[in-house]
């Protein structure tokens, strides 16, 4: 028996694609006429020895590329193309040759018999579990194109939101990093110089001219030690986030911040929300989409909250009052769950709750940002005053003396 990939006409003039195993080719052909398709294109394949052995492809792909190429397989599995020439299309017109190479090979396995889903889930660096997983229960509810579209919306909301914020920390950014420069330059090539030229004078010097060169004498001697100790802070603390413990307490820490603490979990419970909202809306099933959602939030407190909810939801708990009974989720979300729950709706009422903290993420970013600028200018401001006085009062004193 041989297995044949096919793309046919059903009587309704919709195209179609898939498998079929016969003994030869015209068997294959008489097979799908007896199901009353007229036969397009027919070719001898064979369905992969490891199907779900993943494919190693060179090269990366912005997240943005990802987005494009969703929306474009959405598109034309919309519009009727069979899926074996919606991924060659979307190779075809794809600026990352990285995902060209990605589509040429979920072309071949579709072709040879894959789900577009188990296709694409080869390649994990390019395609998240959560990006496969919808995929396939759209598959398996023959909704392919509405939650290729969802998925699309998604990635695209997040490239939005990632491109905002590093917008809005351009800036500021710079800011930090000319202030740095500055108080480098003047710590470690202007200070050591002007430290001569002040133990010459033979005076006695003002207590701000003291510490600021015994500040720098420190660092001209042990500066040495002082970037081994900055490496080695680096290097533990991203052998300590590589452990269970360590990313817990990092996240704890992160979410605790001053400032930005509210922000940082407004931004976790929306993404939260959002990937809950299209594992939901493709079928994925609840506990599963639980999971899913709580490794996508990035924050591993809120993946060890959506594993408890995930719990106390296969033990018959509503999902609503699971969630509120851990004290990690905002109440505006477990409202709008319990009213998704009732009405039958909860895809949308998750996406309404992370569109609403979208905005509040953005304008809280804004804000911070806001405030960040000044005070970085006032505290460059004020060092290089320091400077400056300590600089000038003893060679006013030492002109005085002269006098």
């Amino acid at each position: 028996m041989t297995t044949f990939s096919y793309v046919a006409v059903e009587p309704s003039g919709k195209k179609v694609s898939g498998t079929i195993t016969a003994p030869d080719r015209n068997g294959a052909i008489s097979s799908i006429l007896a199901e009353g398709r007229f036969v397009l294109d027919l070719r001898e394949s064979s369905a992969p020895t490891h199907p779900d052995a993943p494919r190693a492809i060179t090269g990366r792909a912005s997240r943005a590329d990802l987005a494009l190429f969703t929306r474009r397989l959405a598109d034309l599995a919309a519009a009727g193309l069979p899926l074996d020439r919606a991924i060659q299309v979307v190779g075809e017109q794809s600026e990352s040759p990285a995902l060209m190479r990605v589509a040429e090979g979920a072309l071949e396995d579709v072709r040879g018999g894959l789900p577009v889903s188990q296709a694409l889930a080869k390649f994990p660096k390019f395609f998240s579990p959560i990006f496969t997983e919808t995929l396939r229960a759209g598959e398996a509810s023959g909704q392919f194109a509405e939650v290729a579209a969802r998925l699309a919306d998604f990635q695209e909301r997040e490239v939005t939101r990632r491109s905002q914020i590093v917008s809005a920390l351009i800036y500021p950014a710079v800011l930090t990093t000319v202030a740095a420069g500055v108080i480098v330059f003047l710590l470690t090539f202007v200070l050591p110089r002007l430290s001569v030229v002040f133990k010459d004078l033979g005076t006695d010097l003002p207590a701000s001219t003291r510490l600021l060169l015994d500040f720098t004498d420190f660092l001209s001697a042990n500066w040495m030690l002082i970037v081994g100790v900055v490496v080695g802070a680096f290097v533990f603390y991203r052998a300590a986030v590589l452990s269970e413990q360590g990313a817990i307490m990092r996240d704890r820490v992160l979410l605790r911040l001053p400032a930005a603490g509210k922000i940082v979990g407004k931004a976790v419970i929306s993404r939260f929300s959002r990937v809950l909202s299209t594992l939901i809306y493709g079928g994925v099933p609840i506990l599963e989409s639980l999971r899913l959602s709580g490794m996508a939030s990035g924050n591993r407190l809120i993946q060890s909250v959506a594993d408890d909810v995930a719990t106390q939801v296969r033990d018959g708990e509503a999902l609503h009052h699971a969630m509120s009974s851990t004290g990690a989720f905002p109440p505006v979300l477990t409202h709008m769950v319990a009213i998704g729950e009732e009405t039958g709706d909860l895809p949308t009422m998750l996406s309404r709750v992370a569109d609403s903290l979208d905005f509040e993420v953005d304008t809280g970013v804004r804000r911070m940002t806001a405030m960040f600028e000044p005070l970085i200018v006032v505290v460059m401001g004020v060092f290089v005053g320091f400077v400056v006085l300590s600089v000038m009062l003893p060679i006013f004193e030492a002109q005085n003396l002269v006098k």
